[in-house]
């Protein structure tokens, strides 16, 4: 494990009560993994189970937490992002109060201040959701 929930807010801008990361568990070059637990009264825990948008926000502070831990690596404070754009989003299904959910993104092309990803939200093996998101930098906040 590379960053723990009780220091999840050093690489991410989220906070409370819309942290949807917990951990950060792999890094690398263009793939990072990171995992939530799903806790009832979260806001974005709608009848026992994280919302659609929920898991759609999951992916973008994992890509998040991507560039914020490459910045904390180079004692630098990252840059904002925004979602500029999602596509070919799929809902398989919505992961239940007391899972872990497991969220990969894979960076798929980077130009200029817009990266573009895919990401892949799961519970143990199951797929909940997948989409291509594109992150576009704000480097003058």
């Amino acid at each position: 494990m590379l960053v723990k929930k009780e220091d999840i807010h050093d690489i991410i801008p989220q906070r409370d009560p819309i942290t949807l990361i917990h951990r950060l568990i792999k890094q690398e070059e263009t793939f990072t993994t990171c995992e939530f637990d799903v806790e009832e009264g979260h806001l974005f825990v709608k009848n026992n189970s994280l919302s659609p948008a929920g898991l759609v926000e999951n992916i973008a502070q994992t890509a998040a937490g991507r560039m914020g831990y490459h910045y904390m690596l180079k004692n630098e404070k990252p840059p904002v992002g925004f979602i500029g754009a999602v596509s070919k989003l799929e809902i398989h299904d919505r992961p239940k109060v007391g899972e872990v959910v497991t969220t990969t993104v894979t960076v798929k092309s980077e130009v200029f201040n817009i990266t573009l990803i895919v990401g892949e939200s799961f519970v143990g093996d199951k797929k909940m959701a997948q989409c291509e998101m594109k992150i576009v930098i704000n480097e003058e906040a």
